[in-house]
């Protein structure tokens, strides 16, 4: 299991202090949220966990990763095979159908073709449960907001990551298919020891974890 450490981590935007000394440690297979007003570094935080970007100074682990000593191309293979990322805004290309935007993480892990048969077979049956299994074979632009976020949940949970990161995994969704999501995460993070870190404004969704963390003008508190 794979555990996250952020040790005094800062970040600054030009002359903008966002994190201001962050420490932040979330065991193996642990699910926690964090909460907080827009601006207060959330995001920032999840993007600097997930090898996005770079923090001004201070320490991220994950597992026996070092995060902030990896090259571009290391944070390319770490955030592959070690990260799942969920955002408000879906990024799914538009250019592929769903399936082959779920498909495309695993292609460029060179996986095989017995591997990418089950992986199929898996994103269809979460996209039941989740009830976008008729957009399978669509493009982004012929699905609604939901949908495609719906879709973007499959291709980031599908690869079975080590560590999943959410920034408003909800927000483009009615209260039915919040409910459906939230379960679907949490679930899925125990039955496969995934640790779990949901950024969310969504107070419903942040009432099923059982540690919830607040940020306030770039520093975290319990």
């Amino acid at each position: 299991m794979f555990a996250i450490q952020v040790k005094n981590l800062q970040k600054s935007f030009g002359q903008t202090s966002v994190l201001k000394g962050v420490n932040l440690f979330v065991s193996g297979g642990e699910q926690c949220v964090i909460q907080g007003a827009s601006g207060s570094g959330k995001s920032t935080l999840l993007h600097i966990i997930a090898g996005l970007e770079t923090a001004s100074s201070g320490q991220v682990s994950v597992g026996s990763v070092q995060v902030n000593q990896l090259s571009d191309d290391e944070r390319a293979q770490y955030r592959n095979l070690v990260i799942g990322l969920i955002f408000q805004f879906h990024y799914l290309l538009p250019s592929l159908t769903s399936m082959n935007n779920i498909l495309l993480p695993a292609k460029i892990a060179s996986f095989s073709r017995a591997e990418l048969n089950k992986l199929r077979e898996r994103a269809c049956e979460i996209a039941r449960h989740l009830g976008v299994e008729h957009c399978l074979e669509k493009h982004s632009y012929e699905m609604s907001g939901g949908e495609q976020q719906r879709v973007n949940l499959i291709r980031a949970i599908s690869l079975r990551p080590k560590v999943l990161l959410c920034d408003e995994p909800t927000g483009n969704l009615d209260s039915a298919n919040s409910e459906k999501v939230t379960s679907l995460l949490l679930d899925t993070a125990r039955e496969q020891a995934t640790t779990l870190v949901v950024v969310t404004h969504n107070e419903k969704m942040a009432g099923k974890f059982s540690r919830q963390i607040l940020m306030a003008d770039g520093v975290l508190s319990e």
